[in-house]
């Protein structure tokens, strides 16, 4: 028996080109659903951490359309806000994928913190963006009104807020949920944790957090919990069915088994993007790095045979 931490990208909750509707996410979501059940079923150990990029967006915009009549929520708090709707969704999915195997399970989610640090230079580099495209003329105001970074994106023609992304260092619910794994309650119950790379905060002393206004990567947290609760693989699901060298280019190749070497040269000659699978490729490199046996970076219909090394790109320690 394996412990398996499935990290859920944005394309296990929203399909692309959609309208995001609640009822369009439900589906998606239930497409997704049989391929983490058939973990289950395979007699593994399973904790799931997802993304939220669509979710706090609509937030984020639900804020501006109402801010004349309700104060607007502060990103920490939209993010505790999507972790619980999106938990919502995979406990109600997920539950029923495991009712339908036959083999139930409690589905639990847990609203997570992530420490960060107040010294991490994102703070004073905000490069993340959020929210939805604006004007030149929206962009000013946005600025002069709440003191938003803007950048603007040239290829879509539009200002963004930039918000910091820094770097997670400590998960707070970490050892307590480590300690329900060891006490066998694993084969009972499937936590889903550190929705949309957690709830940032700081610490301010005498054991007291502070939310801050920040985004934290999903896939880095989701190393940060495989290494907090020992699992053994970190699948990282995405888009596309494994990793590629030349993406897109007429020498394009999909990578297999590779080692943490091998990928971390291929991250160095600048392969993989910042805004797509860099990120990914960096999780993978740190959770190994901190004692991590394997990682599978794969989509939802390719998973159950990358688990199994027959699909997807493996990256193993030796």
């Amino acid at each position: 028996m394996a412990r398996i931490l499935v990290a859920l990208g944005g394309n296990a909750l929203q399909r692309a080109g959609g309208t995001g509707t609640w009822a369009e996410t439900v589906v998606q979501m239930r497409a997704t659903a049989p391929s983490l059940a058939a973990i289950v079923v395979a007699g593994h150990e399973l904790v799931v951490t997802h993304g939220n990029g669509p979710q706090v967006g609509a937030l984020l915009r639900q804020n501006e359309l109402a801010a004349r009549e309700v104060p607007p929520r502060p990103m920490d708090v939209l993010g505790a806000e999507t972790e619980g709707q999106i938990g919502y969704l995979v406990q109600q999915e997920l539950a029923r994928a495991l009712t339908l195997a036959k083999v139930p399970r409690v589905v639990l989610s847990i609203v997570s913190r992530i420490v960060v640090s107040a010294r991490d230079p994102a703070f004073r580099r905000p490069v993340k963006p959020v929210g939805r495209y604006y004007t030149e003329t929206e962009s000013r105001v946005l600025r002069k009104q709440h003191g938003w970074k803007m950048q603007f994106d040239g290829g879509r023609g539009g200002w963004r807020r930039v918000v910091p992304s820094p770097r997670p260092v400590e998960w707070l619910e970490g050892e307590i949920v480590r300690r329900m794994f060891d006490a066998g309650w694993g084969s009972r119950c499937v936590p889903v944790v550190a929705g949309g790379g957690g709830i940032p905060v700081v610490a301010r002393g005498r054991g007291t957090y502070e939310g801050v206004e920040a985004v934290v990567d999903k896939d880095l947290t989701a190393a940060v919990v495989g290494e907090a609760l020992s699992v053994d693989t970190l699948a990282i699901v995405t888009d596309v069915p494994a990793v590629a060298v030349g993406f897109h280019k007429p020498w394009e190749r999909w990578l297999g088994e590779v080692t943490p070497d091998q990928l971390g040269q291929f991250r160095r000659q600048g392969e993989f993007a910042e805004g797509s699978m860099g990120p990914k490729v960096d999780a993978c490199l740190a959770f190994l790095a901190a004692g991590g046996r394997r990682v599978v970076i794969t989509d939802i219909p390719s998973l159950g045979r990358a688990l199994r090394s027959e699909a997807g790109t493996r990256v193993v320690r030796r």
